[in-house]
């Protein structure tokens, strides 16, 4: 069958909930900026490294035990990586 797929109503649908979880992510990401910042200034205070190797390899695993799917083992280290070099380098 061919046609306008913009004009189905569940492919519209479908794009709707699609936006609308980017939007989510989004929103949760800068949430996780905003608290990793507060995190960050309050380590400075206290004369604590902010860097923590070993927080970022438990909270993989924890992320991994819980990770339903679809999204793959793989595919969930790399989404944890690239979040935590976007964080490093939005905050600096």
């Amino acid at each position: 069958m061919q046609g306008d797929p913009g004009s189905d109503p569940r492919v519209q649908e479908l794009r709707a909930e699609i936006t609308s979880t980017d939007h989510e992510i989004v929103g949760a990401v800068n949430r996780r900026l905003e608290l990793v910042h507060r995190l960050k200034e309050h380590k400075a205070a206290m004369g604590y490294d902010f860097l923590d190797k070993g927080r970022e390899e438990a909270l993989l695993a924890e992320l991994e035990r819980e990770n339903g799917g679809p999204l793959s083992a793989e595919g969930l280290r790399e989404l944890h990586a690239e979040l935590l070099d976007l964080t490093k380098r939005e905050l600096g």
